[in-house]
C-alpha cells in the first residue's frame, strides 16, 4: 500500500511525465576568421552594421522568433565592447523575450575550443540551437525543431539537425574556392558524408569526391548535394558537446566536426540529420561577397520582416518609400540630388547638390558633398565625402573623411577614422586602416592616403583556408559575379538564372572574362529592379528612367536590356498566374501597362530586317522553355505584342523562319501553340495583298 501524502506536501512528479525543457541557444559571436579585417581590428565582427543594423541584432531577432528562452553568447575579440553593447540593448531589458541572457568570455582560438568550454560548464540541459552571430533568417524554426524532436524520441542517437538552404551550384554567398558536398539519405534526411573540395580555377571542374563504398552499398538511395547553403543553424542535443570534447582535433563545425563524426559513425553510433528549406530566407554573412548580396536581399525585402522599416533598434525611424528606398527622419536632401532605388539613408545625413546615390546604404550623420557619385557603396556613420568624389562598390567605415575629387574603386575597404586627402584614387581591393595589430595607431603613408591623409595600407595575411575572399573582392568589388546562378523560386537571384547566358542577337566576342561578369551583373540588377517595379506597380516612365540609368552605368547592349525585360516580365506574369489570373489577362495587363519600356528597346521599325524584334521573340521563347504553361504564355504574348503594335508582321515571319527558333526540341515545343497565330498573320497579309491588287486594277480600269 502506497504511503499517504502529508498535508501541504506537493505531489512528486510521475517519472513517466515529461519535464518541459528550457529551449536554449548558443551564439558564437566570434567566428575566428579574418575576412572582415581591417574592420575587426577595431570592432567585434558581430557588431558590424548590415543595412545600418548590427549583425548580432538579426541573429538575436531570429532566436527570439524561434521561441528561445535562454541565450549563451560567447564573446571573443573585443568582448568588452560586445558585452557593453548587449548590456545596454533591449535583450537585457525587463521586456526582453529571453528569460535569461548569459554573456560568456573565453580565450578560445576556435569554435572547437568554445564548444569544449561549453561542455565543461554543464550549462546545457536539453535541445539547443547553435548559431553564429552573423546569421540572417526569417525561418520559423518550428518545423525543423519538430522533426528533430520526433527523431530523438525514436532514436537517442539522432543528435543533431542542420538547417540547409536549397540554392544553386554557384550561389553568390557561397565560397568561390571551396565547394561543400553533402551526401544525404533522403528517406531519413540523414547526412552520411560531408566533404569540402577545392574548385578548379575555372569554377567548373571539381576534385574527386571520396565516398566510403560501404555507404553506397548500405543505402540504396543517396542524394549528393552540391547546391546547399550552410545556414550555420544547428539544432543539437547535449551529446553533440560530448563529441566535441572527445576529440581536440575538431576545430571547425563542418570541415572537422561534421566530417569526423560521420567518418567515425561505426565508433560513436551517432547520426546527424538535415532540414532543407526552400521557401524562407537563411544565410550567413560569411564574407564580403555575402555582405553585399545579403544587403541587397534585405533592401529588396526577401528577408521580411528583417528589413530597415521594421526598425529593429530602439530609436530607428526608417520608413519605406517607392523603389525600395528607406529613409529616416532628419535627412537633408538638396533639391538637385538624385536618390535611386534600393537605398538606405540614416538620420542626420545630408546630401549635396547634384549628388547621385544608387543601390547604396548611408548611415547616420554623414555629409555627402556636391556632385558626389555613390553606387553600390556602404557608407557607415559619421562619414564625410568631399565634392566631386566617386565611390563604387566599397565599404567606408565610421568616421572616414574622403577629400574632394577622389575616386574609391570597387572592393576597397576604408576602416575607422581613415582620412583620404584631395585628388587621391583608392585602387580596387585596397584595404586602408589606422589601427595596428596591437590596437595602436599606425604610421600614415602619404603614398596611400595623400599628403595630410591619415592611414596606411593594410596587407591582408593568408586568407581563411576555405575561402578566397581577397581575390573575389579585388576582382569584382563586393558584388557577386556568378554565371549560371540557379536558386529556389523564393530567392531574388532566381531572376539571374532564368535566362540563358547565350545571346540571340548579334554578339561580339568578349575580350575578357570580366566582360562576361559585367553582363551577368547587369542582367541581375536590371532584372531584379524591373521585377520589383512590376510587383509594386511603379509607373512605366519611372521604370524606364531607372532602366536607362542602369544601362548607362553598365554600358549594357540593347540585347542585354531586352533579356532583362523578358526575364522580369515573364517572372511577374508567372506570379500573376499563380495568384489565379489567366495567362491571357496576365500577359495583357503587364505589356499594356509597360508598353513604353518594351518599345524603347526596338529600333528596327523602318528597316527591312527586324533584328531587334526577332531578338525579343527569341528571348521570350528561350525564357518560357522551363516555365509553367510556357507555350500558352508565348502564344498570348505574341498576340499582345502584335495588338499593341510592338512587333510587326514581318518580324513574326522572320522569327519563325530563323533557325534559332527551332534549333532544339525544347524551342520547337514552346512555340508550337503560336504556329496558329503566325499562320493567321501570313494568311491575313496575303489577303491584304490580294485586296490591294484588286483595288489597283479597278483604279486602272476607271482611268481607262
Amino acid at each position: 500500500m502506497a504511503p499517504k501524502q502529508k498535508a501541504g506536501q506537493k505531489p512528486k512528479p510521475n517519472a513517466a511525465e515529461e519535464v518541459e525543457e528550457t529551449f536554449q541557444a548558443v551564439v558564437l559571436a566570434d567566428t575566428f576568421e579574418t575576412r572582415f579585417e581591417p574592420f575587426t581590428r577595431d570592432t567585434p565582427r558581430c557588431l558590424l552594421p548590415l543595412a545600418n543594423t548590427p549583425l548580432i541584432e538579426y541573429t538575436l531577432e531570429f532566436l527570439a522568433n524561434a521561441g528561445v528562452e535562454e541565450v549563451f553568447l560567447y564573446g571573443g575579440a573585443h568582448s568588452d565592447q560586445l558585452e557593453k553593447y548587449i548590456n545596454a540593448s533591449k535583450w537585457r531589458a525587463p521586456s526582453s523575450p529571453f528569460k535569461q541572457f548569459t554573456f560568456l568570455k573565453s580565450t578560445s582560438a576556435s569554435v572547437g575550443d568554445v564548444m569544449r568550454d561549453l561542455d565543461g560548464k554543464h550549462l546545457i540541459t536539453g535541445d539547443f540551437i547553435v548559431v553564429s552571430g552573423d546569421v540572417i533568417s526569417n525561418l520559423p524554426i518550428e518545423g525543423a525543431l519538430a522533426q528533430h524532436r520526433a527523431r530523438r524520441a525514436l532514436d537517442k542517437n539522432a543528435i543533431m539537425t542542420m538547417v540547409l538552404r536549397e540554392a544553386g551550384l554557384q550561389h553568390r554567398t557561397k565560397s568561390t574556392s571551396v565547394s561543400p558536398i553533402f551526401v544525404i539519405d533522403p528517406t531519413k534526411d540523414r547526412c552520411l558524408h560531408y566533404e569540402e573540395i577545392d574548385r578548379h580555377p575555372d569554377g567548373d571542374h571539381l576534385a574527386r569526391l571520396n565516398i566510403d563504398a560501404e555507404i553506397i552499398l548500405k543505402h540504396p538511395e543517396l542524394d549528393i548535394r552540391q547546391d546547399l547553403i550552410d545556414c550555420s543553424i544547428d539544432i543539437c542535443t547535449p551529446d553533440v558537446l560530448s563529441l566535441w570534447s572527445d576529440s581536440f582535433d575538431y576545430q571547425s563545425p563542418r570541415k572537422h566536426y561534421l566530417f569526423g563524426v560521420l567518418k567515425d559513425y561505426e565508433l560513436n553510433g551517432k547520426t546527424l540529420h538535415t532540414y532543407i528549406i526552400k521557401d524562407h530566407y537563411a544565410a550567413r554573412v560569411r564574407n564580403l561577397k555575402a555582405y553585399d548580396a545579403i544587403s541587397k536581399d534585405i533592401l529588396s525585402r526577401w528577408t521580411y520582416p528583417l528589413c530597415p522599416d521594421t526598425n529593429l533598434l530602439p530609436g530607428h525611424t526608417y520608413t519605406l518609400r517607392k523603389g525600395s528606398m528607406y529613409q529616416e527622419t532628419g535627412v537633408t536632401l538638396a533639391r538637385s540630388c538624385v536618390i535611386g532605388r534600393r537605398t538606405v539613408i540614416g538620420k542626420g545625413t545630408s546630401i549635396g547638390d547634384r549628388a547621385e546615390v544608387h543601390n547604396s546604404v548611408l548611415g547616420r550623420n554623414c555629409k555627402i558633398g556636391r556632385n558626389v557619385k555613390l553606387d553600390g557603396a556602404y557608407i557607415w556613420d559619421d562619414v564625410v565625402i568631399g565634392d566631386n568624389t566617386d565611390v563604387r562598390g566599397a565599404i567606408i567605415a565610421d568616421g572616414v573623411v574622403l577629400g574632394k575629387n577622389c575616386v574609391v574603386a570597387a572592393g576597397a575597404l576604408l576602416s575607422y577614422g581613415v582620412k583620404i586627402a584631395d585628388n587621391v584614387q583608392v585602387e580596387s581591393g585596397k584595404r586602408i586602416t589606422k589601427t595596428r595589430n596591437d590596437g595602436g595607431v599606425g604610421k600614415n603613408d602619404p603614398a596611400v592616403v595623400g599628403e595630410g591623409g591619415e592611414g596606411y595600407e593594410f596587407i591582408h595575411g593568408e586568407e581563411d583556408e576555405d575561402d578566397d575572399d581577397d581575390v573575389s573582392v579585388a576582382s569584382s568589388g563586393l558584388v557577386y559575379r556568378m554565371p549560371n546562378l540557379s536558386l529556389s523560386s523564393a530567392s531574388i537571384s532566381t531572376l539571374s538564372s532564368e535566362v540563358s547566358n547565350t545571346s540571340w542577337g548579334a554578339r561580339s566576342e568578349r575580350s575578357s572574362f570580366s566582360a562576361d561578369e559585367d553582363s551577368d551583373n547587369f542582367h541581375h540588377d536590371a532584372s531584379v529592379s524591373l521585377f520589383d517595379s512590376l510587383r509594386e506597380g511603379v509607373a512605366a516612365d519611372v521604370v524606364q528612367l531607372e532602366l536607362v540609368t542602369l544601362r548607362m552605368s553598365a554600358n549594357a547592349s540593347d540585347n542585354q536590356v531586352r533579356r532583362a525585360i523578358v526575364t522580369s516580365f515573364m517572372k511577374h506574369i508567372q506570379q500573376l498566374m499563380e495568384g489565379g489570373k489567366g495567362a491571357g489577362p496576365a500577359v495583357t495587363q503587364v505589356f499594356t501597362a509597360y508598353k513604353e519600356v518594351v518599345e524603347r528597346t526596338l529600333f528596327d521599325r523602318s528597316k527591312e530586317q527586324k533584328n531587334d524584334q526577332v531578338d525579343l521573340l527569341l528571348s521570350l521563347q528561350q525564357d518560357l522553355i522551363h516555365r509553367n504553361k510556357g507555350d500558352t504564355v508565348l502564344l498570348f504574348t505574341a498576340k499582345s505584342l502584335y495588338e499593341l503594335d510592338l512587333i510587326e508582321e514581318e518580324a513574326y515571319d522572320q522569327w519563325w523562319n530563323d533557325e534559332r527558333s527551332s534549333k532544339t526540341e525544347e524551342m520547337r515545343a514552346v512555340r508550337s501553340q503560336t504556329e496558329q497565330f503566325v499562320n493567321w498573320l501570313a494568311e491575313a497579309e496575303e489577303e491584304t495583298s490580294e485586296d490591294e491588287s484588286e483595288e489597283e486594277s479597278e483604279e486602272e480600269s476607271d482611268d481607262e
